[in-house]
């Protein structure tokens, strides 16, 4: 088999979804005749988000996994706040502390391209022994936290290896950047090192064609056909056929989502919507379910429109209990931040969305690239953040004309492109093509 070497820092038991992509790869890539070499930090001394015991039966025996130290100053907020963990960006912040603005500012002038830099020199050197060894001709960095890609830039510029660095997030252009409020120095820091890791790497892989666009005005070097979208997606083993599927209780309509809904997302008129229908049927029965853990911001205001009651919020679960809360759900709602760059984001819960063949009610850009692929899939609608009253009917349509508007797999498989297993096979050729 072919051997290449993977750095992440998100590996299981990290759980959530910056960890599934690199783990689907890492799960399948042995299919196409290519083995993995993984390189990850002591899950003991990691800063996860979220944990899940459950992926770790997803690493393939054919994938070889190296553990190092790391210095992680989330250690230190975490022990001041009381926190197991600290959520990437601290995206669920709304009101945040005198402490944690001074955290951020530190954090954004100290610690560049981010807090995990302490890692690099770790990974480096453990990264140079696995190559030197096992004669890996290949690397793929994946990332955030971006200073994996410093990780890489070093080992090009060692052994001329080839690289691939896998961008899943904006870097500079990431929607909460200017939170940590960096000085020009640190700002001016940042720029460069990922203007050195585009202009540097071999190819690079991103999620969505905005976000290809964005990586590709950061310098006039880079050649925009060096950089591959390859959208995350769904792994098929983790859904089951409809049939076998737990269904949705008949007597309520649910609508499920799943993941963070931080202030800045700003999902009021969807709220607004939902009232309106639940005010106009009294006697249909509602219920409105968060996985995860949304900002306390966002369950007040459910509150304060007097949705309380049917309000359930349900702590962070391991992936295939959020996969069974999908499939017993009558609708899925999408909400995309709305902030600058925002018709680029292309959330990894969009594609287990149409996996679980229930309708998508998405609240953002109706030119994104989000909605271009719900309407692509025919798997729902996307409505602007003006478009209380259409909302409102398309709730009302999907209550009340289930069958009409609910999708049939039969009808529309456009969604099976974005599995898991197909997306790897996209990377594979990747990779053989150095060879050419």
């Amino acid at each position: 088999m072919e051997k290449i070497l993977i750095i992440t820092y998100y590996w299981p038991p990290c759980g959530g979804a910056g960890v599934q992509r690199i783990l689907k790869f890492v799960k399948y890539l042995p299919e196409f005749g290519i083995k993995p070499y993984v390189l990850t930090v002591k899950a003991e001394k990691a800063s996860y988000p979220v944990i899940d015991e459950t992926f770790n039966a997803e690493v393939p025996a054919e994938a070889s996994v190296t553990r190092t130290d790391t210095f992680e100053p989330y250690e230190i907020y975490s022990g001041i706040l009381g926190k197991k963990s600290i959520p990437t960006g601290f995206s669920n912040e709304s009101k945040p502390s005198g402490f944690q603005k001074f955290s951020r500012f530190i954090r954004g002038n100290f610690f560049i391209p981010d807090a995990r830099k302490g890692w690099i020199k770790y990974a480096f050197r453990e990264a140079c022994g696995i190559i030197e060894r096992e004669n890996i001709k290949t690397v793929i960095t994946t990332s955030p936290p971006h200073s994996v890609q410093l990780t890489g830039l070093r080992l090009k510029k060692k052994y001329n290896i080839n690289w691939i660095a896998d961008l899943r997030d904006p870097w500079t252009d990431i929607y909460y950047y200017n939170e940590f409020r960096h000085m020009n120095f640190a700002k001016n820091a940042d720029l460069k090192f990922e203007k050195d890791v585009i202009e540097n790497a071999d190819k690079i892989i991103t999620v969505g064609k905005s976000l290809k666009e964005i990586f590709s005005a950061k310098s006039e070097k880079v050649n925009p056909d060096k950089i591959i979208v390859i959208t995350n997606g769904y792994d098929e083993e983790d859904f089951p056929e409809p049939e076998s599927a737990a269904a949705c209780p008949e007597n309520e309509f649910i609508i499920t989502y799943t993941g963070t809904l931080a202030e800045s997302y700003n999902p009021g008129v969807f709220f607004t919507a939902l009232k309106k229908v639940k005010d106009k049927y009294p006697g249909k029965k509602f219920r409105l379910r968060f996985i995860g853990n949304p900002a306390s911001s966002v369950t007040e205001q459910i509150k304060s429109i007097s949705l309380g009651s049917i309000l359930e919020v349900i702590p962070t679960v391991t992936h295939d209990k959020s996969v069974g809360y999908l499939l017993q759900s009558s609708a899925l709602l999408l909400v995309i931040p709305d902030i600058k760059n925002d018709k680029g984001i292309l959330t990894g819960k969009l594609f287990e969305y149409l996996a679980a063949r229930k309708p998508v009610i998405c609240i953002g850009p109706e030119d994104g690239d989000a909605a271009q692929i719900i309407a692509e899939c025919g798997a729902g609608k996307t409505f602007g953040r003006n478009s209380g009253e259409e909302i409102s009917e398309f709730i009302e349509e999907l209550v009340f004309q289930k069958e009409s508007l609910l999708i049939s797999g039969e009808k529309n498989n456009t969604y099976k492109k974005y599995s898991r297993i197909n997306q790897t096979k996209e990377l594979s050729e990747i990779i053989r093509n150095f060879k050419k």
